[in-house]
């Protein structure tokens, strides 16, 4: 018996890798032409990252959300938890669409606040489950928090 919870933990777990990096991958499609292009034309503030830190960053960031999920999942299974989890990550998608593909620094600033508040809530909701998992949680934040302070300068700058 202990061996197919082994095996179903590990499925799990690369389940939850898959998901998220999927969502780096797809993100990631809608962000990378438009970085030499677009963005690079763009007005940023002094405090703006060089472009080769957002890829280790979000690397780290994606692998611990996956980590968090399927913590929580082991200990309780799929519950509110975990849908908050899912809606933060669709959040997360959509973010990059709205700021890169559509060029829309604005709107993406009001999409990235309702990440941050989705991805507060995951990280509460995850604590009584699993304070690992919620700690996981904590670089996104403040990471999150870094950008949506970025967005919406880069906003306030090409306005």
């Amino acid at each position: 018996m202990q061996n197919a919870t082994n095996k179903t933990e590990w499925i799990a777990i690369i389940l939850f890798l898959i998901v998220c990096f999927a969502v780096a991958g797809i993100g990631s499609f809608a962000t990378t032409p438009e970085i030499p292009t677009w963005y690079a034309k763009l007005k940023k503030p002094s405090w703006n990252p060089p472009n080769w830190l957002f890829g280790p960053v979000w690397t780290t960031l994606y692998a611990a959300m996956a980590v968090a999920a399927w913590l929580v999942w082991k200990r309780a299974g799929w519950q509110v938890a975990l849908t908050l989890f899912a809606i933060q990550l669709a959040l997360n998608l959509a973010w990059s669409f709205i700021f890169f593909r559509f060029h829309n620094p604005g709107w993406a600033f009001a999409e990235i606040v309702l990440l941050w508040i989705a991805i507060a809530a995951t990280a509460i909701s995850f604590a009584p489950v699993s304070k690992v998992a919620a700690v996981l949680f904590v670089p996104y934040l403040v990471w999150v928090t870094y950008a949506a302070a970025l967005n919406f300068s880069i906003w306030k700058l090409n306005n």
